[in-house]
């Protein structure tokens, strides 16, 4: 009963749509990191966010849907600045602003994350209990273009994008105009382009 006490302490109500990658929220008695998140609109009805969650207790995972105006118990954490310095290994070794006390965080625990960090960018690291939890990305981040085909004149799929490879590996779909050494805008929810940066 103290845990489940401890833990309703922690909590503040959040709307589905609001969530974002990272998070941590409390759902039939678990709390569970976001991983993924998507809006569906479909056809008739309410649109709603479809949730793939990792629980961090026993690293279950689940997939639920729900209506954007559904509620979620979001658990409190401890917000710590700190900068990404580089990989290692299976990690990604981070350094605390406040402290400069280092630390490493495996990169499975990152699902999707990693591919947005570039050495020295600074993050918010959540931590709950004294253990990191999970990144707050910026909404938005910068890349540079790496690699991505050039587009024959005249080409007829002006209209489509094609594959580009950003300096963390990241596959992002692109507009036929960006070509290599450009600097594009990223969605950190979707992974998505969203516009080309001046460099």
């Amino acid at each position: 009963m103290q845990g489940a006490l401890l833990i309703s302490n922690y909590l503040m109500k959040i709307s589905a749509s609001d969530v974002r990658i990272g998070n941590l929220v409390e759902y039939q008695g678990k709390l569970w990191r976001i991983l993924k998140k998507s809006h569906v609109k479909p056809g008739k009805g309410g649109a709603f966010a479809q949730l793939e969650m990792k629980a961090i207790s026993d690293n279950t995972k689940l997939n639920e849907r729900f209506r954007s105006e559904d509620k979620l118990e979001k658990a409190h954490v401890e917000p710590r600045q700190m900068q990404y310095l580089y990989p290692d290994g299976q990690d990604l070794v981070f350094m605390d602003l406040e402290t400069f006390e280092q630390m490493s965080i495996a990169n499975d625990d990152l699902t999707g994350q990693a591919d947005f960090l570039l050495p020295n960018e600074e993050v918010q690291i959540n931590f709950y209990n004294e253990q990191p939890i999970g990144i707050e990305l910026p909404a938005s981040v910068v890349m540079k273009v790496e690699e991505t085909e050039t587009v024959v004149k005249g080409q007829t799929a002006a209209g489509s994008g094609k594959p580009a490879i950003v300096e963390t590996g990241l596959r992002v779909i692109v507009p036929p105009f960006v070509n290599t050494g450009d600097k594009i805008r990223i969605n950190t929810d979707t992974g998505e382009y969203m516009e080309r940066a001046d460099s």
